[in-house]
């Protein structure tokens, strides 16, 4: 009996002409996709399920919060602006919240929910966070780091944009 010593070990695992790093690559970035998809709708939803949030003033408000940052902020103007409505900026930011969220989690417009969850966490960097020292203590700047990978290469498996991309390359081409 011979016995032959492994030495190709990149070969395919299933036999379809994939290795397993092509595998991984394929899965690497659905944790991401799938953290920031649940921490978006759970915040938007947290938004939209707090009375206090919701509020012109008072503790936990919206309005307060925004108060509070204005000074130490990059923008002061962004937060003018937005506490002419502060009721309505926390809906409008609750709502975009949760859509960023389930359009990363099911993968639907995956890389525009990318930018919009990138422009969520950079107007929060430059607002609420901006005052942290160091600042690496404030969590929305790696928030938007994180959407970065997703704004260029979108939701590639479990997603509805794949889905939408397989049936476009199955129809006919008459019919394209």
């Amino acid at each position: 009996m011979t016995h032959s010593i492994r030495t190709n070990t990149h070969a395919p695992y299933d036999g379809g002409g994939r290795d397993w790093r092509d595998t991984a690559t394929r899965y690497a970035l659905l944790p991401l996709r799938v953290f920031l998809g649940v921490t978006f709708i759970y915040a938007g939803l947290d938004k939209l399920t707090d009375s206090a949030f919701l509020s012109d003033s008072g503790a936990g408000s919206i309005g307060d919060t925004m108060r509070a940052a204005r000074d130490a902020s990059a923008i002061p103007a962004l937060i003018d602006m937005a506490l002419k409505n502060p009721v309505g900026f926390g809906y409008a930011m609750a709502l975009g919240e949760l859509a960023v969220g389930i359009g990363t989690l099911i993968g639907l417009f995956a890389r525009l929910a990318a930018v919009g969850g990138a422009l969520i966490s950079l107007s929060l960097w430059l607002t609420v966070s901006w005052a942290s020292d160091p600042y690496y203590y404030g969590n929305d700047l790696p928030y938007l780091m994180a959407w970065l990978p997703l704004i260029l290469a979108g939701a590639s498996i479990f997603s509805l944009d794949a889905v939408i991309r397989s049936r476009r390359r199955r129809r006919p081409a008459e019919y394209r």
